[in-house]
């Protein structure tokens, strides 16, 4: 059986990683599933180990960390930024925690209490931070490598 805790923590972190950058987290996933760190099988999710998907969703990524930083972009809690980053954190908290040996449903669960968690608190503490600094493009920098160095480790850990 195994430990099935593991991986649905997992998911609930890779689900914080799309509540503060949404096409991060799939990024992350395609990356490891790549790498040969996670095994994503033959289940609904083995797309994110193709190639494309892995450039597809880098490019994305790259996209969204550029375009966070300008004035003019949307808060992440209007509707469609945050449905994005609720469906990104159901499809990789599912991945990961298929990937561990537990239930891609509860898994799915997990990535979206997880993103909700990340949007809503990644929102309170950039602010938090952005008044600390009197500007938010530190905040927004700071906000950027806690999210990648967090995708990382939680790929890591499942290796």
């Amino acid at each position: 059986e195994g430990d099935l805790v593991t991986p649905l923590l997992l998911a609930l972190a890779i689900g914080v990683i799309a509540g503060l950058r949404a096409m991060l987290a799939p990024a992350a996933v395609a990356w490891a599933a790549r790498l040969g760190w996670i095994d994503l099988g033959a289940n609904w999710f083995a797309f994110l180990g193709h190639k494309w998907a892995v450039w597809i969703t880098s490019v994305l990524a790259g996209a969204e960390l550029i375009t966070d930083q300008l004035p003019k972009t949307p808060s992440r809690t209007v509707p469609p930024q945050f449905t994005a980053r609720i469906i990104a954190g159901a499809v990789c908290g599912a991945a990961v925690a298929g990937a561990g040996g537990a239930s891609w449903i509860v898994g799915l669960i997990c990535g979206i209490i997880g993103a909700v968690i990340g949007t809503l608190g990644g929102r309170a503490v950039r602010g938090k931070l952005a008044n600390a600094f009197g500007n938010d493009h530190p905040a927004a920098i700071l906000e950027d490598i806690v999210a990648i160095g967090g995708a990382i480790a939680i790929m890591a850990a499942l290796r």
